[in-house]
């Protein structure tokens, strides 16, 4: 019997998210929209949350809002909201250099609150950065990911990201050496 069984049917552009079983359909709203400076409370409580999980990002303490401010670009800023309006993830892309022959180059950020993980919602979010980064000119985007993070490797990956290396031991957490994954995504519309 499929009773247990529950089927996923995503829409992007809408920001629609179906879920079904054979006895029920429910619909999910959210929306992503752009990131506003009173969004800030949430993201670093969502920031937060990816430190305490352990595979988010080496960074032991969430900065304050400032600080965060300052350190991402201020366009391709989002958050993904729930059918309350509440902030349940943000993506936004951050300089990797300041010289200006990569000016057209910037890493990934995507985080979710935990209870949010596992539905589609990361991948809405990184469609949404990767269409506002080729509108914003970049036409190069990379992550660097710990490879435990596999689901977060597998969309990179569905949305046309290259694993270009493995970044070993590359920094400390909690004392354990740890690696990253390098991945890139080569804009086939920008810098062309």
């Amino acid at each position: 019997m499929l009773k247990n069984v529950q089927y996923n049917y995503r829409n992007t552009s809408s920001g629609f998210l179906f879920k079904f079983s054979p006895d029920k359909i429910v619909r999910m709203s959210y929306e992503i929209r752009s990131m506003q400076p009173e969004d800030g409370h949430a993201v670093i409580a969502i920031f937060e949350e990816g430190i305490i999980g352990g595979n988010a990002t080496f960074d032991r303490n969430a900065p304050s809002w400032e600080a965060w401010d300052d350190k991402f670009f201020n366009n391709c800023r989002f958050v993904l909201e729930d059918a309350k309006n509440e902030v349940i993830g943000w993506a936004a892309l951050q300089p990797i250099s300041t010289r200006d022959c990569y000016k057209g180059v910037a890493e990934v950020s995507i985080y979710l609150r935990s209870a949010a993980q596992g539905k589609g919602l990361g991948s809405m979010l990184l469609q949404k950065l990767i269409l506002a980064s080729e509108e914003a000119e970049f036409w190069m985007l990379q992550a660097s990911i710990f490879p435990e993070n596999e689901p977060s490797i597998i969309i990179h990956e569905r949305f046309g990201f290259r694993k270009v290396g493995k970044r070993e031991r590359i920094a400390q957490m909690n004392g354990v050496w740890r690696d990253v994954i390098l991945l890139e995504r080569r804009s086939s519309l920008i810098g062309i």
